[in-house]
C-alpha cells in the first residue's frame, strides 16, 4: 500500500489515479521513465500550458434549442450547464456536447427542442485542474469517452480543454522532436 503526499491516506493502490479520500491526482507517484521527449512532455506539462478555450454557460432551464443555437453561433462543441450554489454562487451541474445531442435524442431533435437542457446533460461531469499534467487529462478522456474536460479553479469552470487541443499539443511536441 502506498500514502497520499496530499492528505496522508495510506490506502492507495498502485496505479489508482487519484486519491479516494483528497481526490487530488495521483499521477506522480506512479511515473515511469519516458522513452521519448514527446512522453516526457505529457508527464511534464500541465493543462494549465494548453489554449485557454473561456467556456460558454447556460442554465439547467436553458431549452435544447437555445444550447444548440449557442453552440452553434459560437462554432462549439459544448456548453457547460452552471446551477446556483445555495450560497449566492454558482457550480458546475453538468456539460452538454454535440455528442450529448447526437447519442441521446439523435433523429427525435426537434421533440426536444423545447425541453430543458438538464434533462439531457451529463450530470457532474470529470474535470481537470489547469495543474494536473496533460497524461492526467489524456486518461481521464480516454476512460470517460470524452471529448471535453472543464479546468476548474476553485470550483469554479475558468476554462476548457477538447481532444483538438490535446492532438494539437501532441503534433507539436512530435514535430519538435522529429525537427
Amino acid at each position: 500500500m502506498l500514502v497520499c503526499p496530499n492528505c496522508g491516506a495510506d490506502d492507495l493502490i498502485e496505479g489508482d489515479d487519484q486519491c479516494d479520500v483528497c481526490q487530488q491526482p495521483l499521477t506522480d507517484l506512479f511515473i515511469r521513465v519516458p522513452e521519448c521527449s514527446v512522453e516526457a512532455s505529457l508527464l511534464r506539462d500541465q493543462v494549465g500550458e494548453l489554449p485557454v478555450h473561456p467556456p460558454v454557460y447556460v442554465e439547467p432551464s436553458t431549452t435544447v434549442g437555445d444550447a444548440l443555437r449557442l453552440m452553434v453561433d459560437n462554432g462549439i462543441g459544448c456548453v457547460l450547464v452552471v446551477a446556483p450554489d445555495g450560497r449566492g454562487g454558482e457550480r458546475l451541474a453538468g456539460i452538454f456536447s454535440e455528442r450529448d445531442a447526437v447519442v441521446r435524442f439523435g433523429a427525435e431533435a426537434a421533440a426536444a427542442h423545447d425541453k430543458p437542457i438538464s434533462r439531457y446533460m451529463t450530470a457532474n461531469p470529470a474535470v481537470v485542474s489547469a495543474s494536473d499534467k496533460i497524461a492526467f487529462a489524456i486518461q481521464k478522456m480516454d476512460v470517460g469517452g470524452y471529448r471535453h474536460l472543464p479546468v476548474m479553479e476553485d470550483a469554479k469552470p475558468v476554462s476548457l480543454i477538447s481532444i483538438r487541443d490535446i492532438l494539437r499539443y501532441l503534433t507539436e511536441r512530435a514535430a519538435a522532436a522529429t525537427g
